[in-house]
């Protein structure tokens, strides 16, 4: 008996890790086969139990969301912006290959970075993308817009606000960032925000037409780790965002130089885009749990598959925390004391057992 159960447990232990690795590759799931037909020859009682086996597997493992990170460098119009939108274009793609070992990273430059290209690529991760993953589009160039429609710069044919609405409505995703660091790309927020999505533009109407740094700025943002500003080793969308808003107004006032840019975000799908997001005006929240990558010892739990749960973790309970924050003013101050000692406790355990 012990010879048997201890067969019943190398089973399903194959069984579990045969399925955890079908979850990137749905195809492998075939690789099951072979030992369910073992198990079956060691009778009913043995199949049923590595058919239920793989009911754990498949439902109460966790799921971890890979992130997909789309940049596009448009149309320059001449060969300075040109090289600066590329080169902006480039590091980026440098920051987030290096990210995560799980990351989808596709770069649109020069004379790919066309309107058919794009969407072909969009497209694509709308067929792979998993709704627990998260989508990251970047635009960098000249953007336009006619007091009604919004154009990204690109050769050959534009492509709208409401085309690139379009195909990131495609993309099953339940959290996605667009980051628009274009030339009146207030422009396009009507049209890209979206329950789930944070929309981040440079510009904060479509008549701010002047090119912009606001991208300079951003991608500094992704570099350095005094963006961190909580120092838990994760960058998140609206931390980049106050950084590089920060930056980009730095700029202006050493160049001693009217600002032409004010860089606003919306997180919400519903209401205005916003300078500072709050508590008060209600935006901020998906942006502040929303990581866009990590760095130093948290990158490498990340990719580290016995630290990843517990990673997970603890970026569910910090998200939790931030939650609380915004919720303080509805709620009774033992209520708000109670809840927030609690989760904090929690993320004292989760870290130590990442620092072990």
């Amino acid at each position: 008996m012990k010879a048997s159960c201890s067969t019943d447990f190398s089973l399903g232990g194959a069984v579990i890790s045969t399925v955890d690795r079908a979850r990137t590759n749905p195809h492998r799931l075939k690789s099951v086969l072979p030992v369910l037909r073992q198990a079956a020859m060691g009778g009913i009682p043995r199949l049923i139990a590595l058919c239920c086996a793989i009911g754990v597997a498949l439902n109460a493992r966790p799921v971890h969301a890979a992130p997909y990170y789309v940049t596009v460098a448009g149309l320059g119009g001449e060969a300075d912006y040109e090289q600066r939108f590329t080169a902006l274009a480039k590091d980026l793609d440098k920051i987030f290959r290096a990210a995560a070992n799980d990351a989808h990273v596709y770069t649109l430059t020069g004379a790919d970075a066309t309107k058919a290209h794009l969407t072909e690529t969009l497209t694509q991760i709308a067929h792979e993308a998993k709704a627990e993953d998260q989508f990251i589009l970047i635009l960098i160039g000249h953007g336009t817009y006619d007091g009604e429609e919004y154009k990204f710069n690109l050769p050959g044919p534009d492509i709208s606000g409401e085309d690139l609405a379009i195909l990131c409505d495609r993309i099953p995703t339940k959290r996605q960032l667009v980051v628009n660091t274009t030339s009146a790309s207030g422009g396009s927020i009507g049209a890209l925000q979206k329950a789930g999505r944070i929309v981040i533009a440079a510009a904060k109407t479509g008549t701010e037409k002047n090119a912009t740094v606001f991208a300079r700025y951003w991608v500094d943002a992704l570099r350095d780790a005094s963006a961190d500003t909580d120092k838990n080793e994760t960058i998140t969308a609206l931390e980049a965002f106050v950084f590089a808003d920060r930056k980009t107004a730095s700029f202006y006032e050493s160049q001693k130089r009217l600002a032409t840019e004010h860089a606003v975000l919306e997180d919400t799908g519903k209401k205005e885009a916003v300078r500072t997001p709050s508590a008060e005006n209600g935006e901020g929240t998906l942006a502040a749990s929303f990581a866009i990558l990590r760095i130093g010892s948290a990158q490498k739990a990340a990719n580290d598959p016995a630290k990843r749960a517990l990673l997970d973790k603890k970026e569910e309970l910090e998200r939790k925390i931030d939650l609380l924050k915004y919720q303080k003013a509805a709620m009774s101050a033992d209520d708000y004391k109670k809840q927030l000692s609690d989760a904090l406790l929690e993320l004292a355990k989760v870290q130590e057992e990442l620092d072990k």
